[in-house]
C-alpha cells in the first residue's frame, strides 16, 4: 500500500510559478506509478501528468506540456509537480495519485493525497 501527502499549493500571479510536492510512504511504493490530477469547481477531474517511480514513463496533458515538469528526490520519497507560467485556467484543485500503471485515467489510481488548492490570479 502507499500512503501520500502532498503540500506546495497557494494563491499566486498569473505567469508565477508553485512546485507541488507528493511524499510517498509504504512497503512497494517505489514500483508505483505517481499522477497528478486536477479538479476546478463545476467540473471532472482532470489529468495532468504521471511518471512512473523512476520517470522512465511520462506524460503530460496538453494545457500543460512545456509548462509543467514531474521530478522526484529519492532521498525524501518524494515527487514533484513543478507549475511555470501558471495560468488562471490552471486555477484548481490538485491531486496526487499512485497506483500500478502510468495512465491517463483517474479511476486507476487507487491511491490519492489530500488534495491542495491551486489559484491564479490576474
Amino acid at each position: 500500500q502507499v500512503q501520500l501527502v502532498e503540500s506546495g499549493g497557494g494563491l499566486v500571479q498569473a505567469g508565477a510559478s508553485l512546485r507541488l510536492s507528493c511524499a510517498a510512504s509504504g512497503r512497494t511504493f517505489s514500483r508505483y506509478a505517481m499522477g497528478w490530477f486536477r479538479q476546478a469547481p463545476g467540473k471532472e477531474r482532470e489529468f495532468v501528468a504521471a511518471s512512473s517511480w523512476t520517470l522512465s514513463t511520462t506524460l503530460y496533458a496538453d494545457p500543460v506540456k512545456g509548462r509543467f515538469t514531474m521530478s522526484r528526490d529519492n532521498a525524501k520519497n518524494t515527487v514533484y509537480l513543478q507549475m511555470n507560467n501558471l495560468k488562471l485556467e490552471d486555477t484548481a484543485v490538485y491531486y496526487c495519485a499512485a497506483g500500478g500503471v502510468v495512465l491517463r485515467t483517474y479511476k486507476e489510481y487507487p491511491y490519492w493525497g489530500q488534495g491542495t488548492q491551486v489559484t491564479v490570479s490576474s
